[in-house]
C-alpha cells in the first residue's frame, strides 16, 4: 500500500502543473498577442477573417480580430478580455493594450527563467502600473469642448491605419461636428448619434445631417412627402386584423355573412387608425406591419407613416423627437407623441429615406457613411465607431497625450529611474515593465518597414535630452514631436489599456495549475468560492495538454 500512489483525479482529467502550466499560459497570451501585433500604427496590415458560411470580414480593429477569431484557449481568452474591456470602456488602443499585455508576459518569462517568483513579480508590475498612470496624469494636456483642432485630431487618430484614412480629416470634422452636437451639461450620449452606412460613392462624399435618418420611405405613394411641425408616434404593434393563434376555419353559407365577416375587419382596422388620428399625429411609425385598408385610411387623414420600422431607429426617434414608444395601439394618447419640425421623404445618398430634422426634446444626429464597397462601408463605421469613442470621453476627462509611441518611451525613460527606488527583486520587474512599454514604438517601427532598434535608439535620446512629446514618424522614419504633427490621443485610452494589460498579466503569472475541471459552476476564467467557483469555458481546456493546442484551427490560421 505505501509503494502505491494515490489518485485522486479521474483517468480522464487533464492537469498541467508547475513551469509547464505558467508557460502554456504565458506562450498563450503571447500568440494573441503576436496576432494583432502586425495591425498596430498607421502602416499597419488588415486581416481578413473568413467565416464556416463563406462570410468575410476585412479588418484593421484589433477587437474585431480577436471576437471573430475562434479561440479556445482559456488563457488566450484572458488576452482578448483585455482587448474586450478596452473597446467597451474607450473605443480605441485594443490592439495597444493586447501588445502590451503580450510584452508584459514575455518580459515575465525571462524573469522567471532568473528564478524571480511571480509574486515578486506582480508586486513590481502592480507599482510599475501605478506610477505609469500617475506620470501619465503629470505629461498629459488640457483639451476643452472649444478646441476643435485638437478634438478633430483625436478623432483622426483614431482612424490612423484603418480603411478610412485617407479621408481621415473630412471624417474626423464629421465626428467632432456630431459629438460636440448632442454634448450637454452631463456629457455626450452617443445614442444620440445614429450612424447610418451607404454603399456607393466614396468616402468623402459622408455628411452629417441634423437629425435622425430612417431607411424608409411613406407606406403609400397617397400619403404626403412632407410633414411640417409634426407630432410623431411610434408604435410597438402591427396595424393589422388580429389572426388568431390556432388555425381556424370560416364556413359562409351566403353572400351577407362574407360582407359581415368584411366589414368587422374594416370596422377594426377603421378602429385603429382612428385611435391614432384622435391624438393628432401627423407621422406614424410602425415597427410592424400596416394592413392595405388601413394605409388608405392614413392617407385619407393626411398621415405620413412607415412600417417594419427596426427597434434601433424607433428607439432612436423616441430619444430625437421625446415620443413614447406605444405597444398597443388602442393605449396610444397625445401625451405620447414626439414633436419634430419637420419629417420629410428625401433623397439621400441615391435611395429614398424619411429624414426628421429640427427637434427640440434632444438633439440628434445622424452620420451618414459612404464607401465603394460594403467592405469598405463596414471596415469605415468601425472606425467611426472608435473615433466617436475616443471624442466622447476626451470632453468627459478634459485630457490628452501625444501619440506615435511618445507617452510609451517618456515612461519607459521615467519607470527605470523610478525602478532604482523600488527595493527587492521588485527593481527587476519595475524594468521589466518599462521595457514591455517599448514595444509599442518598437512594433510601430517594425510594421513601419523600419529599423526598430535605430528607431528606439532615437528615441529614448530625444526624450533623454527632455523632448516628452517625441515619437515615431513611421512615414519618414524621423522622430518628431507629436503636439506639433497633431498625433494626440485621450489620456484614458492609454492609463485603460496599461491597466488592464497589467491585471492579465499578473493574472496569468499567478496560476501555476491548470486542471480541467469537468462542469464547474459559473463556467468563468477566475475562480471564486466554493458556491460560484469559476472555470475555463464548457468543455475545459480542450487542448491545453498539447500547450497551444486548444486554441485550434482559429488560431492556427492567424499565425
Amino acid at each position: 500500500m505505501g509503494d502505491q500512489p494515490m489518485v485522486i483525479m479521474s483517468e480522464e482529467s487533464q492537469r498541467t502543473s508547475g513551469d509547464d502550466a505558467q508557460s502554456m499560459n504565458i506562450t498563450a497570451g503571447k500568440a494573441v498577442a503576436e496576432a494583432a501585433r502586425t495591425t498596430l500604427g498607421p502602416k499597419g496590415m488588415d486581416k481578413m477573417l473568413v467565416g464556416s458560411a463563406g462570410n468575410v470580414v476585412v479588418t484593421n480593429d484589433g477587437v474585431t480580430i480577436l471576437k471573430e477569431m475562434e479561440i479556445d484557449h482559456p488563457a488566450a481568452n484572458m488576452i482578448v478580455e483585455v482587448a474586450e474591456t478596452q473597446e467597451e470602456e474607450v473605443s480605441d488602443g485594443t490592439t495597444s493594450a493586447v501588445v502590451i499585455g503580450g510584452d508584459l508576459l514575455s518580459q515575465a518569462e525571462d524573469l522567471l527563467e532568473q528564478d524571480v517568483h511571480p509574486t515578486s513579480i506582480e508586486q513590481g508590475y502592480r507599482q510599475a502600473s501605478e506610477k505609469a498612470k500617475q506620470l501619465l496624469e503629470e505629461i498629459a494636456i488640457d483639451v476643452d469642448a472649444n478646441d476643435t483642432d485638437t478634438l478633430e485630431q483625436i478623432a483622426a487618430t483614431a482612424m490612423t491605419g484603418k480603411g478610412a484614412e485617407n479621408a481621415k480629416d473630412r471624417l474626423a470634422e464629421l465626428v467632432v461636428g456630431a459629438v460636440t452636437s448632442v454634448a450637454d451639461d452631463t456629457g455626450v450620449d452617443t445614442d444620440n448619434i445614429k450612424v447610418e452606412t451607404l454603399v456607393g460613392g466614396a468616402i468623402e462624399d459622408s455628411e452629417l445631417i441634423d437629425g435622425v435618418v430612417v431607411d424608409k420611405e411613406r407606406v403609400s405613394d397617397s400619403m404626403p412627402y412632407f410633414a411640417e411641425d409634426a407630432s410623431v408616434a411610434v408604435i410597438d404593434d402591427s396595424l393589422e386584423v388580429a389572426e388568431t393563434e390556432i388555425d381556424t376555419d370560416v364556413n359562409v353559407t351566403n353572400p351577407d355573412q362574407l360582407e359581415e365577416f368584411l366589414d368587422r375587419e374594416q370596422k377594426q382596422l377603421r378602429e385603429m387608425v382612428d385611435e391614432i388620428v384622435d391624438t393628432g399625429a401627423d407621422v406614424v411609425f410602425v415597427q410592424d406591419g400596416i394592413d392595405d385598408l388601413a394605409q388608405q385610411y392614413l392617407a385619407d387623414a393626411g398621415i405620413l407613416a412607415a412600417r417594419r420600422t427596426k427597434s434601433s431607429d424607433a428607439e432612436q426617434i423616441a430619444r430625437a423627437t421625446g415620443a413614447q414608444i406605444v405597444g398597443n395601439v388602442s393605449d396610444i394618447e397625445t401625451d405620447d407623441l414626439g414633436f419634430a419640425g419637420s419629417v420629410a421623404q428625401q433623397d439621400v445618398g441615391g435611395s429614398q429615406q424619411l429624414v426628421i430634422e429640427d427637434v427640440e426634446d434632444a438633439a440628434s444626429v445622424t452620420l451618414l457613411l459612404r464607401g465603394g464597397t460594403e467592405h469598405v462601408v463596414d471596415e469605415v463605421e468601425r472606425a467611426i465607431s472608435d473615433s466617436l469613442g475616443v471624442v466622447r470621453i476626451t470632453l468627459e476627462d478634459g485630457k490628452a497625450l501625444p501619440g506615435g509611441g511618445a507617452p510609451e518611451a517618456q515612461l519607459a525613460l521615467e519607470l527605470r529611474q523610478f525602478a532604482d527606488s523600488v527595493g527587492g527583486r521588485e527593481q527587476l520587474a519595475v524594468e521589466a515593465f518599462a521595457d514591455a512599454l517599448e514595444t509599442i514604438p518598437r512594433t510601430l517601427a517594425e510594421n513601419g518597414g523600419l529599423d526598430p532598434i535605430d528607431s528606439l535608439v532615437e528615441l529614448r535620446s530625444q526624450h533623454d535630452a527632455g523632448t516628452a512629446t517625441a515619437g515615431l514618424n513611421v512615414t519618414t522614419g524621423d522622430v518628431i514631436d507629436m503636439d506639433e504633427a497633431g498625433v494626440v490621443e485621450p489620456l484614458r485610452v492609454k492609463t485603460q489599456a496599461i491597466g488592464s494589460a497589467t491585471e492579465a498579466a499578473v493574472m496569468l503569472l499567478r496560476i501555476d495549475d491548470v486542471i480541467a475541471a469537468g462542469d464547474l459552476k459559473g463556467g468563468q476564467v477566475n475562480a471564486g468560492d466554493d458556491d460560484d467557483a469559476g472555470g475555463p469555458p464548457a468543455g475545459g481546456p480542450g487542448g491545453m495538454g498539447g500547450g497551444m493546442g486548444g486554441m485550434g484551427g482559429g488560431m492556427g490560421g492567424m499565425m
